[in-house]
């Protein structure tokens, strides 16, 4: 994520990063011991650059995954890519003390938009998710983030985990689905029609939207009693 500090802008209080994710520790942990390491010729705008080439990638694999098997192995080894420069990015920019606050912010999310928008797109024309199934979870995706953006400005505080799932965890589950579905392929779960990623995708929607809900719900009182 490119220079995660919010942007500083008149009539918003400064950024706070809410992450309590499961990995949290441990992958804040690995990422500064990394950035120091890296070549001084990588900046953050490449690791940005590389986490959305990443996931075009991703989307681009489980299309392939139509035609063959292997193409979920290579949406996880993406997966994994693109987790290096989405998380390492603003790592690196705090490390080296060379933050862009308003420009990062800005392409952070860009990024993070156009990415998931691909991924579900390949998984739409994989035939792993009915494509009606995978525009209803990109929207209940896009649901959170604009409540998530929105409560940035207006309260300060950026949240990046829910329910201690956050993207790291997120990508780790779409890695375990496309090895169980490599070693085993099913494409009818329990007889319903749907494909074990229509499922996955059904069950987060409902969660994206409860989220949505309980967030707006839960920083529209705290505004109205700040009386800001």
């Amino acid at each position: 994520m490119a220079a995660t500090t919010s942007p500083t802008i008149t009539g918003f209080t400064p950024e706070t990063r809410l992450q309590q994710s499961v990995l949290t520790r441990l992958e804040r942990r690995t990422l500064h011991w990394i950035a120091p390491r890296l070549p001084t010729a990588v900046h953050s705008d490449h690791l940005t650059l590389l986490a959305l080439v990443a996931m075009i990638g991703v989307g681009a694999s489980y299309w392939l995954s139509s035609i063959t098997p292997w193409g979920l192995m290579l949406a996880s080894v993406l997966l994994a890519v693109n987790w290096f420069g989405d998380s390492l990015d603003g790592t690196l920019a705090r490390v080296r003390n060379r933050q862009r606050p308003r420009y990062g912010y800005y392409v952070d999310h860009v990024v993070d938009v156009a990415g998931t928008t691909f991924l579900f797109g390949g998984l739409a024309l994989s035939g792993l998710m009915h494509p009606g199934i995978a525009a209803i979870t990109l929207l209940a995706y896009f649901l959170v983030s604009l409540e998530v953006y929105l409560a940035t400005h207006s309260l300060g505080e950026f949240r990046m985990s829910f329910l201690g799932f956050g993207p790291t965890e997120l990508r780790l589950l779409l890695a375990l689905g496309n090895t169980a579905l490599f070693l085993r392929p099913v494409t009818d779960v329990a007889g319903t029609g749907l494909t074990p990623f229509d499922v996955g995708g059904l069950i987060g929607s409902v969660a994206l939207v409860a989220i949505f809900i309980g967030s707006a719900v839960r920083n529209t009182r705290r505004l109205y009693r700040e009386g800001t």
